[in-house]
Parts: structure tokens; C-alpha cells; sequence
């Protein structure tokens, strides 16, 4: 009978096989429009791809979630997820965003790096573990839904689906370091209040005047607690409408501020302060995406250490935020390229990560 340490050692052929099979699938996906809540060719593909390799998919909505061959209810479980929902593509593409092209080692085409790399490395991954037996987790592979939005209808919705999560590997372009912790997100929609009147008259009270003076404060306010692995909380106006004519004075200012928070604080506490401190009306659209992080001393990011790895704190939000259970982020790619016209990934980060991800994920089930 093989001991566990043999039915871990690195399977090279297998690890090639898996890795050329989910490079394949990539260049299926990018020519799907997959745009946050509109996923659901996408997840069509990813049903059938599971299928064909001989695994059970399940669906909720547009995510898609499958489990180890030899899965045991009850027993452990670590979670691999990514999202395949995308941005729209911005007016600075000169290549096709639907068009799946390697060039000079590079794979483009809209969410090749955000998160399509990390996607399918992960869902490689899983592959090569799928078939083993006795090991000490089951592993579940999920591919969400309404990431870009932070939907209720993404990895939010199946959670409960999954049995007795450990940890997870969220999958995002990290260059394959370890993003021990994350920040959280609160989006504001706040409101300034004033009366109309005519411009050339000294008429009205001016909403926009009366906005600078909160926004003024989102800028220069440093709230005290500052965490050790994130750092301070950072606000920013990011939107802000008002006014109807050039010479009417308008009476209400609408202005979004987008706050990454930190575990210094409850995203309840931090609303709560910023209520004390400006004169306008605040709404929270969600105070659920909090801040997340996992032990340095836990096995996952022991094996990423044991491999060179960087540990950081991440000021992106992404799935994490909605998991009540440890998770590390990391995934092929770079981050500076999400969102930008051109988007790519390299093929060989797309091969290195998946050795990674299955190097470190031996040394866990090893124990």
C-alpha cells in the first residue's frame, strides 16, 4: 500500500497535463462575456468541462462548485476558489477584450488575469488532487459568481452549501505571494441637503458647499486605531452629482465615498464614527464585506514561507470578505493589470502557479 508521503510526492507528468488542460479552458472562457450577474455561459462551460473530465458539478445560480473524488461528509474541508465573472472592458483596448491571443508568452483577452489565471491554476489544482485517496481534507473547488459587484449572489450564496470549511485559497493575482490579510470595504451613499435659489441672487443654501465640508473631512480624518498588518483605514470620494442648470443653486449633492477597512475596527464602529462627524445623510449599501486574515503560523502559509514566498496585507477586497473562516489570498498574475486595457497573463505564471498551489497544498496534507 503507498504511505501518504508516496501518494503526495509531485506527479510531474500529471501536474503538465492538468496545467495544459486548464490553460485550454482559459482561452475558452475569455471569449464569453462573463460581466458580474450575466455568468451564465460561463458557468455552462465550466459544468461542462467538469463533466468531461469524469466530476460531478454542482450549480447555484452562475457558481459552480465541485468536490473530491473520495469526499467524506464532516470530515475538514479546504476551500479553492476564484471568481469567472469580469469588468466591462475599458475604451483603451486596441486588441479584441473577446478574443483569446498569446503573444510573446503572454495570454490577453478581458479577465485573463482577473481572475481567469487564477481560476483555472486553481481548478488544475484540484484536478491533480481530485483522485486521491485518504487524504486528511477534502478539497472543494468553487468558481464564483458577482465578485466585481460583491453580489449577494456570488460565493456569499454557498457557503452553507459547503461542509466544515478550514481554510480557503482565494484565488487572485498575487504573483504568487501570500496575502495574509485583507482589507474590507464599506461604500457609502451620502447626501447633502440645501435649498434652491437663483445664482445671481443671494438665494438658497448651496448642497455643494455644504458637501466640501464632509468631503473635507473624508479627506483629513485619521481615525485613530491603525492595524499592525493593514494599516489606517483609507476614504475616498470616488462620485459625486449634483446640480440641474448653471444658474439655479442646487439643493441636494449626492456623493459615494468608498472606505477600506481594516480589523482595527467593526465595520459597525467605523460607520458609526463617521455619523458623528459629518452633517450629511450617510447610507451603508453593506456592512457585510469585512476586513480578513490568517495566522502566520498556520500550515498554508508555513509551506508558502517554506518556498520563498512574500507575506503582505492586501488593500483590494475580494471573496474573502465574506468568509467566516481563515483564507489566504494568492494566484498567478499581477494585480496592476486587473482592470486595464490589454489585460494579460503570462503562460508560464499561469504553469507556476499551479506547481505552487499544489507544492504547498502536499506539504499541508502531509501534515
Amino acid at each position: 500500500m503507498a504511505t501518504q508521503e508516496q501518494n503526495l510526492s509531485l506527479d510531474k507528468n500529471k501536474l503538465s497535463q492538468v496545467t495544459d488542460d486548464s490553460i485550454e479552458l482559459l482561452k475558452q472562457l475569455i471569449p464569453i462575456p462573463s460581466f458580474s450577474k450575466e455568468e451564465n455561459v460561463t458557468a455552462d462551460l465550466l459544468q461542462l468541462f467538469l463533466k468531461k473530465k469524469g466530476i460531478t458539478p454542482f450549480r447555484m445560480m452562475n457558481n459552480v462548485w465541485a468536490r473530491n473524488k473520495h469526499y467524506v461528509s464532516g470530515k475538514p474541508t479546504i476551500l479553492l476558489n476564484s471568481h469567472h465573472d469580469t469588468v466591462k472592458p475599458n475604451s483603451g483596448y486596441t486588441k479584441n477584450p473577446f478574443e483569446a491571443i498569446v503573444e510573446d508568452g503572454k495570454l490577453y483577452g478581458l479577465g485573463s488575469n482577473d481572475a481567469g489565471g487564477c481560476l483555472v491554476s486553481l481548478l488544475a489544482t484540484f484536478m491533480y488532487f481530485y483522485e486521491k485517496e485518504d487524504l486528511p481534507y477534502n478539497i472543494v473547488f468553487a468558481a464564483s459568481a458577482e465578485e466585481e459587484i460583491s453580489g449577494l449572489n456570488g460565493i456569499e450564496l454557498i457557503l452553507p452549501e459547503l461542509d466544515n470549511v478550514e481554510f480557503a485559497i482565494v484565488g487572485e493575482p498575487t504573483q504568487m505571494h501570500l496575502a495574509v490579510s485583507e482589507k474590507g470595504l464599506i461604500v457609502m451613499d451620502c447626501v447633502a441637503h440645501g435649498k434652491s435659489g437663483h445664482a445671481a441672487r443671494e438665494e438658497g443654501e448651496n448642497a455643494i458647499y455644504k458637501a466640501l465640508k464632509d468631503i473635507n473631512w473624508f479627506i483629513t480624518y485619521k481615525f485613530p486605531k491603525v492595524s499592525e498588518t493593514l494599516g489606517p483605514i483609507k476614504m475616498s470620494v470616488t462620485v459625486i452629482h449634483a446640480g440641474s442648470q448653471h444658474n439655479v443653486v442646487p439643493d441636494r449633492c449626492d456623493f459615494v465615498v468608498d472606505v477600506r477597512v481594516t480589523d482595527a475596527y467593526k465595520n459597525e464602529e467605523i460607520f458609526e464614527i463617521i455619523k458623528q462627524h459629518v452633517t450629511c445623510d450617510v447610507k451603508p449599501r453593506s456592512l457585510r464585506l469585512t476586513p480578513s486574515s490568517i495566522s502566520m503560523d498556520h500550515p498554508i502559509v508555513k509551506a508558502g514561507l517554506k518556498l520563498g514566498r512574500e507575506t503582505y496585507g492586501s488593500p483590494t477586497t475580494s471573496d474573502q470578505a465574506l468568509m467566516n473562516f481563515p483564507s489566504l489570498k494568492l494566484g498567478p498574475g499581477f494585480s496592476g493589470r486587473s482592470h486595464t486595457a490589454d489585460e494579460f497573463v503570462y503562460l508560464d505564471e499561469i504553469k507556476e502557479g499551479v506547481e505552487l498551489y499544489v507544492t504547498m497544498l502536499s506539504d499541508v496534507l502531509k501534515g
